[in-house]
């Protein structure tokens, strides 16, 4: 008889708060709403360590929260939500400690699949961010399930950052670049691919088969011709360095981009006037439109390419240190760093963040508007 009503008690207080939130959310919502919500989930063994709990337990205490969270974001009407759930440093830590946490996500992950959670709840997209292959078999092949399972769910998106960091992640996005745009270039070094070859490599002049040099072509000078080698310029980016012209600021120009460029390059030759030589101005602005990588290269070949920047960094215990996180992703995002460690967090933290987010909205957007 206590039982049943401790759980009527129980269900009673679990309505009252479902609706206290949405009278909440719809006042929220009179004002702008985040998009994409970043999370980094930190004080978890600090948690343990304050309530005297065992090795683990603030980890599994932080995954509750977690569920907290992810439920109000997607009532709130947020898309995308982003987790910082295992760091490529985090393998660094005692074997011991890895493993259990490798054991806790493998738990996790097997049951995101279930019919009753949260992703099949709410519809939800999920997505496993970063070096996978640094993973344990195991979990790798249970996230590779999970993602495939819920690929045709389109309401929500979430996003689990698992062996990641944001140096990693750009340092495979500039080499995945580099490597699509010496495949495109490659065919146009074929004699049989386009009828002549224009380009200087070593500083070297290479004919384009019909007695013209690539400087007769473009007019202008050797030393203002660089063609890149794209598998050297993939190598040095890999190892930190910029191969650039000290003298003109230039990282890397190919006298020709696709075979399309080379019909652009020939209708050019054609129009020659006085002495056989191309405009500089013309010559100059192909060039440029002909630059080897570019941001938007680099930015498609990111881990986080299938979602907008987020709108809102929130990091628990206090700390404002991004920690290798989103690096790339957060010029234009709000930091919001709450006292509480992550399994303290509770509803109002993230009713604080928004209430923040909207206060600097205008800002922010006229900082968007300014790239």
């Amino acid at each position: 008889m206590d039982k049943q009503h401790g759980s009527r008690l129980s269900e009673l207080f679990g309505s009252l708060g479902s609706f206290f939130r949405k009278c909440m959310f719809c006042i929220l919502s009179m004002g702008p709403i985040p998009n994409h919500f970043a999370f980094i989930m930190d004080g978890n063994r600090r948690y343990a360590k304050k309530e005297k709990l065992e090795e683990g337990a603030g980890h599994r205490a932080g995954f509750s929260v977690l569920m907290s969270m992810l439920k109000y974001c997607y009532e709130l009407g947020v898309t995308y939500v982003t987790i910082y759930a295992f760091s490529i440093e985090n393998f660094k830590r005692k074997p011991d400690e890895v493993q259990s946490l490798m054991d806790l996500i493998l738990e996790k992950i097997e049951g995101l699949l279930k019919e009753e959670s949260i992703v099949n709840k709410y519809g939800i997209r999920v997505y496993f961010i970063g070096n996978l292959k640094l993973l344990s078999e195991p979990v790798r092949v249970a996230a590779e399930k999970v993602m495939k399972a819920t690929a045709k769910n389109t309401k929500c998106v979430l996003l689990i950052c698992m062996a990641y960091t944001s140096c990693d992640e750009i340092v495979q996005a500039v080499h995945e670049s580099c490597k699509n745009k010496w495949e495109e270039i490659q065919p146009c070094n074929s004699h049989k691919s386009c009828s002549g070859r224009v380009e200087e490599v070593d500083g070297k002049s290479i004919d384009d088969g019909s007695g013209h040099s690539v400087q007769e072509l473009f007019g202008v000078q050797t030393n203002e011709l660089r063609a890149t080698r794209a598998s050297t310029l993939c190598n040095d980016v890999a190892e930190g360095v910029e191969m650039s012209d000290k003298k003109s600021g230039v990282v890397g120009h190919a006298v020709h981009g696709s075979c399309d460029k080379w019909g652009e390059v020939q209708s050019l030759e054609a129009s020659r006037i006085g002495d056989d030589v191309i405009p500089n101005v013309k010559s100059e602005k192909l060039l440029e439109d002909l630059s080897i990588l570019k941001v938007v290269d680099i930015e498609s070949h990111m881990y986080m390419s299938v979602a907008p920047n987020p709108d809102i960094v929130i990091r628990s215990s206090g700390e404002t240190r991004l920690s290798n996180f989103l690096l790339w992703q957060t010029r234009n995002s709000l930091l919001y760093s709450p006292n509480a460690l992550w399994p303290d967090m509770r509803l109002w933290h993230l009713v604080w963040a928004v209430l923040d987010f909207q206060r600097n909205h205008s800002y922010f957007e006229k900082k968007k508007k300014q790239f």
